[in-house]
């Protein structure tokens, strides 16, 4: 696995925890903010960490966006 901070690597556990593999299974930040037990501010951040080293997908919804694991 790539080199991540202890946040991002908390937050890519928890996606994978909470089942979110592929597009029809998406979690939104809250969810994953649930699983991880960590602020909403340090998740948006890990998982803009994420998205840009490819691990993760962000995908743009009506109302909040949804994200799954890619790696």
């Amino acid at each position: 696995m790539e080199e991540l901070s202890p946040n991002a690597k908390k937050v890519y556990d928890a996606l994978k925890k909470v089942g979110a593999v592929s597009d029809d299974k998406l979690k939104t930040a809250d969810d994953i903010m649930k699983a991880a037990g960590v602020g909403k501010a340090i998740v948006s951040a890990a998982l803009q960490e994420l998205t840009n080293k490819g691990m993760v997908k962000r995908i743009a919804r009506q109302k909040s966006a949804g994200y799954f694991v890619t790696k």
